[in-house]
């Protein structure tokens, strides 16, 4: 499929994930991309130059409403996107990460919008019995981050069975790379250790750092993204996972960067380990990961000036 004559909007395009995935639709040849971002964790910098910006919030079903008229496809990545702030404050976290979506969904629909991709998060699995965690286990999200970012996959397929919508949901596990957040609440744990490493700090491990990950590239993600608007095989609400089937301690990263660490105190709501079965991924999509985590860490360190 190509992009080049369709409407397509991107919530948190100003993002992490989401600038990338702007970036990737305009080199396809999208001419008509329009980003929804409130900029509150979002930098107005990483919006490509092609693309619209429309700075709104997506908790403002009627300010985002006109933006949806005449798209095609919607990725939805607008989120605050991290557990230990939904479990400081949850209602922000429920307006934004659950009604906000919902407000995405019911535009969508209104709007006769063909498919709406949905950024879901491997949080909703919680801590499991078996690995490796696959699209059929019973979720069990461990903080209110989790449950809202599961709570938006039933929405998802809600609005396909009962109003028509094509929806998808990808799960994606633990997404590193560039532009990924270093500072504050909402960094992640390899951007973390970057900042700590540029400021010649020790890294900071929670609780004994052998909770494990599984890291999927940015990269990856978009490819995915990309690859689920184009699938005639879904747009029923389905649920696949988005990782590498492959998972590392977070003091195997420590040691990919290089340098002394020194423990803190753990953290509620988090789970013990995540490992994706991607055989979903690999038969409807036609997707697996293609960088390797160790190329994708260099790459970091080579971007931060740290080789």
């Amino acid at each position: 499929m190509h992009f080049n004559n369709v409407k397509i909007i991107v919530t948190g395009g100003a993002g992490f994930i989401g600038s990338h995935l702007v970036d990737a639709l305009i080199e396809r040849g999208a001419r008509d991309v329009h980003v929804i971002d409130n900029l509150s964790t979002g930098k107005k910098e990483y919006v490509n130059p092609k693309a619209i910006l429309h700075k709104l919030d997506i908790r403002d079903y009627d300010a985002i409403f006109p933006v949806f008229q005449g798209a095609q496809f919607v990725f939805h990545l607008a989120a605050l996107a991290r557990i230990q702030p939904s479990i400081q404050d949850p209602k922000t976290a429920h307006d934004i990460n659950a009604t906000g979506t919902l407000n995405i969904l019911l535009a969508s629909s209104k709007n006769k919008v063909r498919r709406v991709i949905y950024s879901a998060s491997s949080s909703a699995y919680g801590n499991q019995t078996e690995m490796p965690l696959h699209e059929d286990m019973r979720p069990q999200p461990l903080n209110p981050y989790a449950a809202q970012k599961y709570f938006g996959e039933i929405y998802c397929r809600m609005f396909s069975n009962l109003y028509g919508l094509e929806t998808v949901a990808l799960r994606y596990f633990n997404v590193y790379g560039p532009r990924q957040p270093e500072e504050g609440p909402y960094a992640t744990v390899i951007g973390i250790f970057l900042r700590q490493k540029k400021q010649r700090e020790p890294m900071t491990v929670v609780p004994n750092g052998h909770q494990k990950r599984d890291y999927t590239h940015v990269r990856d993600v978009i490819r995915a993204n990309l690859l689920a608007a184009e699938s005639r095989h879904i747009g029923k609400g389905e649920i696949i996972n988005i990782g590498t089937h492959t998972n590392h301690s977070v003091l195997d990263v420590a040691g990919l960067i290089g340098g002394p660490t020194v423990f803190i105190e753990p953290r509620l709501g988090e789970a013990r380990e995540t490992l994706a079965n991607i055989s979903k991924a690999k038969n409807t999509l036609a997707w697996e990961p293609q960088v390797g985590f160790e190329e994708g860490i260099e790459e970091l360190k080579k971007l931060s000036g740290l080789v």
